[in-house]
Formats: structure tokens, C-alpha cells, sequence
């Protein structure tokens, strides 16, 4: 599609004039007023505790008294979506419902890679095609699902969740149609690329739009349906420009006014628990895509709480498990950035909201983000259970454990509370808990070695340490690539490399142990969060790090496209070697089979020997 020219001065002009700014910079900050026809928040641009960023509508102006940024409504959405001047004109004239004019051949006619606009384009329509596709007769096993997580036709559709049907190329040849160019597609992540190009990469899959805070649709989480479905239960949108996971939390677009409304954010793990809070009252459930809770969404949530120490709160609920309880570790790592108060709501017997909004109705949702009580507290509750409080050992093991953490909090007077509590749950004088509180090292500096400890399991005994395989072999070069692949770049893998990586068998052991661990942690991960820390909980100790060093082993690609091309292009090779060996094997089987006797199965293995056919064909072009 050739771009037009530039947009006009007097198009321009009359976008400004229409763009309230204040709405515009409310969708990424909380505005309270400071004055009359004035405004504050906490400022985007930096980390801040009390608000310095100032917007006056009627001027069209902000400015930070902080750090001196200072602007007008295009220059704002070009700063926080690092979008072009003309793409922010585009969005802007989008959001005020006017049709821009263009200068006649001002600029070069010609393809140019996707705009944000045309992007944004292809997830409306793909969007569409999503529901439409659960509604139809296709959709029986995503609406079945539905029903039984207890989620109704109005619920997904209040949700915008949908259905990719079977099919290669269903969703591609529909943009097609609409007129979008291969290089187009390419860069929206709803693709995947085999050497013999695109194809759908969500494919019999349930799909949550994820949106951005204006509602726009920029990405998705899609669950697989099939049991039989090898590969992770979930798979996400790769990074693209629009898609930024670290920058996104599911259910934002509904849940921000009533987020800095009641200056609350409850963080929950899935999909599913989002929709179950909102059902059941609490709109102002988030959950993140893919990846843990990190320092981009605790900007985000601070600025929409606008968190400057005067209250506010954020909630996260994790089931009672191992998993669940590193979770809140790991929450409580940065919770020192965050000012409002940070709780956990934890169900009694673990369940998570969806479970809960089934078994006992919409109320047990709202009692249990009632039910909370502070991270930190159970942050230490959980681990001093793994302590006997009755004897001297274990009452000064705890301690050893505790202090370092309670040092941590930097009000002292919280800290001096929780010293006061926790000299109450162990039983102990206050003052002897004050001392090793004061002299415990920093919880950050004992954490690295703390992990380590957490990881060990009773596995069976793999090849020790020193046992480096030789990579003069090229089988054991590609395992060892296709791993590195697998442990940085989950998200980059499509559901055919996903399906192959279950059925095959690696051939270095001390690869093929790890690919053990790969496989059990994307059966039991709800999405590839803390994806490395996944694996090491499944490896012995022995292989720890092995693993690390592959996931931190330098990849050769410079650009974010570069890594996406070399990942794909590693997973097909190796790919394509399985292929291989699993025909011989049926080829070999095929010549011993009795046709006459049995002319089925016969018929079924020369079926198995097309369908690999098809899918070595898909990964390479026809030589």
C-alpha cells in the first residue's frame, strides 16, 4: 500500500484544535486537580514520588517540573508510544473521528514498512474474525470451553475472546483480502514464518485480545483446546513495535478508571481470573502477558494509582503453591519500589478466582481480595513454616532468615513494627531481634544464593558437571543452539516448533535432560514467565548451570528481527532432522508391513509418511 504525502499544515492544525489533552494524557496517568483549569500527576517520563507533571487543557500544554519535559499532545504520545510525527497525527485524527488531507505527491509513492495505524488495523480485523469464528460452528470446543470455566456468550464478548480455527492460512488469506501486504503482516506477530512463508501461527486456540490502554487490540494470549496438542499451554504474541509485554497488563483498558478511581490494582495470574474478577465486581483486575510482574507495569500501576505514598494498594493473588509462594517472593523483591501498600490474597485452599467464582459464586471473589494481608508478612509466614519454632536451632534459623528481609524496608518505622511482629512469631525478646535485624546483611545480597538452594530436587542422577559435550559434532552444535533458542526466546517459537520439540528425543544426553525440563515446565508454566527460573526448578542441581549458561549465551543477532529470523531458522533445521528420521523409520516399516493382511494400517502409515511430507515441505521450500 503506497503512503499518501505529508498531511497538511490546516489538517494538522485542526487535530490539535480537537485533542483534549487532558484526556489524551489521562489514558497513561491519574490527574488530580492542582488549581484552577490545571492539573497534576506523577510523571511518565521519570520515577518520581510526589506528582511534578502539570497539564493545562486549555493552553494544550503539560510540563514536568522534575525533569523539565514539556510538550503538546502529539509530542506526548510520540514520547510515551515512541511513534513517528505522522503516525501520531494518524492516531490522534483516529481518536477525534477526522479524515486527514494529504499534499499531493509531496512525498515518494512506495511500500513502507507497517505503520502503527496499519497494525493496529489487522488486529481490529483479526479480531473480528476471531469472535466470529467462536460463534460459528468451528468454535464448538472454544465455546465449550467457556462453559465450563462458567463464562457465557455475553462474557466473551464483553471480553472480545475468540476462536482460531484449524487451518494454516485462514486468518492470513482474510488480511490478504483486505488488502495487506506480506511485509505488513509480517511485522503484527499474529504470523509465523516457515521457509515457505507466512502462516497463522494461533491455530485451534482460544484467544484473549490483549489491548493497550486506549483499547486498541496490540497483541494476544491464546490457550490451546486440544489435549492432545503438544506444546505450551499457552502462547503469546511475540515482541513486535506494538506488542511490549513488559509493558502490558491484560484487562487494563477496562479495569484503569476504576484503578485510579479506587487507587487499587489487584493482579491476578490468568486470563480467565481477570474475566471471573470483573464478573464478580472486582474491575480493577489486571493480569500480566506472559512475563512476571515487572518494573514496567509497577510504572504503570503506580502512575494510574498515583502512587505518592498516600495510599493506594496493589494486590496480587497466587494459588498456595510452591509456584505461587515464589511468585510473592519475587514480587516482594521490588515491592521497595513500589509506595502503595502491596498485599496478597491467597484462597484457602489455593484456588485461583476462576475457581473460585465457580465453586462458591461472585462473593468468594470479592471476600477473598478482602482476605488479604501484607506481602510482606507473608512473604515471612511461608518460610518460617519451614522452620521447628519449638527449638532453639530452628527459632535462630528463622531469625537468620527473617532479619535480612526486615532490614530491607526503608520506613523506619515499619521496619520497627515488623520487628515487634516477628519477634512475636518466633517467640523471641525484641531486643535480641533488633540486633540481628541491624546486623543482617541486605535480603538482595543473600537472594542469589537463596534461589540456588530452592532449586535442588530429588531428580535422577544426570551426567555430573564437568561432562561437556563435544561441539565438533553438528548434532550436538544444533541441540545446543536450538536450547539457547528455547530458554531466551520462548515466545519466539511457533506451535508446529513447539508440537516437534515434544516428539522428539534430543541426542546429547546432558541436552536431552534439559529438554526434559523444557518440556515439563511448558506443561505446568501458565505462560512463559520467569521462563529460565521454570526450568532450573526442573533440572537436577547437578545441571543448574548448564542451563543458566545457555540462557544467557550470547545469540548472533544484533536487531530484535535479526533474533526472531535466527531463532526460526534453528528450530526448522532441527526440525527438519527429526522429519527426516522419523520418515526412514516408517519407510523401513512400511517395506516389513503385510499390505494383503492388513491393508489400514498399511494405508494409515503411508498417510503418516504424507502428513511429515507436508510438514518438512512447510519448514523449507521445494528445492
Amino acid at each position: 500500500m503506497g503512503m499518501a504525502g505529508r498531511i497538511t499544515r490546516q489538517s494538522i492544525d485542526t487535530v490539535l484544535e480537537a485533542i483534549d489533552l487532558k484526556s489524551v494524557v489521562e489514558e497513561h496517568v491519574s490527574l488530580r486537580t492542582a488549581g484552577i483549569g490545571s492539573y497534576k500527576g506523577l510523571c511518565p517520563f521519570h520515577d518520581e514520588r510526589t506528582p511534578s507533571f502539570h497539564v493545562t487543557p486549555a493552553k494544550g500544554f503539560y510540563h514536568c517540573f522534575g525533569c523539565q519535559e514539556s510538550g503538546d499532545a502529539i509530542k506526548f504520545v510520540m514520547e510515551i508510544q515512541h511513534t513517528s510525527f505522522t503516525e501520531t497525527i494518524e492516531i490522534l485524527a483516529a481518536r477525534a473521528n477526522i479524515s486527514l488531507e494529504y499534499e499531493e505527491g509531496s512525498a515518494p509513492e512506495g511500500p513502507t514498512l507497517a505503520t502503527r495505524q496499519r497494525m493496529l488495523q489487522a488486529h481490529q480485523i483479526a479480531d473480528e474474525f476471531y469472535q466470529h469464528a467462536l460463534q460459528s460452528p468451528a468454535g464448538i470446543e472454544g465455546r465449550t470451553f467457556l462453559e465450563k470455566k462458567g463464562f457465557d456468550k455475553q462474557d466473551a464478548e464483553h471480553f472480545g475472546v475468540g476462536y482460531a480455527p484449524h487451518g494454516w492460512g485462514n486468518l492470513l488469506s482474510h488480511l490478504q483480502q483486505r488488502g495487506f501486504s506480506l511485509e505488513e503482516l509480517t511485522e503484527t506477530g499474529l504470523f509465523s514464518e516457515g521457509r515457505r512463508g507466512l502462516y497463522d501461527r494461533f491455530r485451534n486456540r482460544l484467544m484473549w485480545p490483549i489491548k493497550d490502554m486506549t483499547g486498541n487490540t496490540i497483541g494476544y494470549g491464546a490457550r490451546q483446546l486440544a489435549d492432545d496438542d503438544n506444546g505450551p499451554k499457552y502462547l503469546n504474541t511475540p515482541e513486535t513495535s506494538l506488542y511490549k509485554k513488559s509493558q502490558v497488563l491484560y484487562g487494563l483498558d477496562l479495569a484503569k478508571k476504576e484503578v485510579a478511581k479506587q487507587r487499587q490494582l489487584v493482579v491476578v495470574e490468568g486470563y480467565t481470573d481477570v474475566m471471573a474478577a470483573h464478573l464478580a465486581g472486582i474491575t480493577t483486575a489486571v493480569a500480566t502477558c506472559g512475563t512476571a510482574f515487572g518494573e514496567g507495569h509497577v510504572r504503570i500501576a503506580r502512575r494510574l494509582i498515583t502512587d505518592d505514598g498516600s495510599g493506594g494498594e496493589i494486590i496480587f493473588t497466587f494459588d498456595g503453591d510452591e509456584a505461587g509462594q515464589k511468585a510473592a517472593m519475587r514480587a516482594f523483591e521490588f515491592d521497595n519500589q513500589i509506595v502503595a501498600k502491596t498485599f496478597v490474597a491467597v484462597a484457602p485452599e489455593g484456588q485461583d478466582p476462576n475457581d473460585l467464582r465457580q465453586q462458591y459464586g461472585d462473593d468468594a471473589v470479592r471476600q477473598l481480595i478482602s482476605s488479604r494481608e501484607p506481602l510482606f508478612e507473608f512473604a515471612i509466614k511461608t518460610r518460617l513454616k519451614e522452620y521447628n519454632l519449638d527449638s532453639v536451632e530452628g527459632r535462630t534459623g528463622a531469625l537468620h532468615y527473617a532479619a535480612p528481609i526486615v532490614n530491607e524496608i526503608r520506613d523506619p518505622l515499619m521496619r520497627d513494627g515488623y520487628i515487634r511482629e516477628l519477634a512475636g512469631w518466633l517467640g523471641m525478646d525484641v531486643d535480641s531481634v533488633h540486633r540481628a535485624v541491624q546486623r543482617a546483611p541486605k535480603a538482595s545480597d543473600t537472594r542469589q544464593h537463596q534461589d540456588r538452594r530452592s532449586s535442588q530436587h530429588d531428580a535422577p542422577v544426570q551426567p555430573t558437571q564437568n561432562y561437556r559435550p563435544d561441539l565438533r559434532d553438528p548434532v550436538a552444535r544444533m541441540e545446543k543452539e536450538a536450547l539457547e533458542v528455547i530458554l531466551q526466546r520462548p515466545e519466539s517459537l511457533s506451535q508446529e516448533q513447539w508440537k516437534a520439540l515434544f516428539s522428539s528425543q534430543f541426542k546429547v544426553p546432558v541436552y536431552n535432560a534439559i529438554q526434559a525440563a523444557i518440556l515439563a515446565a511448558a506443561r505446568n508454566a501458565q505462560d512463559t514467565s520467569n521462563w529460565v527460573q521454570h526450568v532450573t526448578a526442573e533440572v537436577p542441581q547437578a545441571l543448574y548451570s548448564f542451563v543458566t549458561e545457555l540462557a544467557v549465551a550470547p545469540l548472533p543477532a544484533s536487531t530484535e528481527e535479526e533474533v526472531l529470523r535466527y531463532s526460526r531458522d534453528i528450530m526448522n533445521r532441527l526440525l527438519e532432522m527429526q522429519i527426516t528420521e522419523q520418515k526412514a523409520d516408517l519407510i523401513g516399516k512400511l517395506q516389513r508391513w503385510d499390505s494383503a493382511s492388513d491393508p489400514e494400517g498399511f494405508q494409515s502409515i503411508q498417510q503418516r509418511l504424507v502428513e511429515l511430507e507436508n510438514q518438512r515441505r512447510f519448514l523449507r521450500p521445494i528445492d
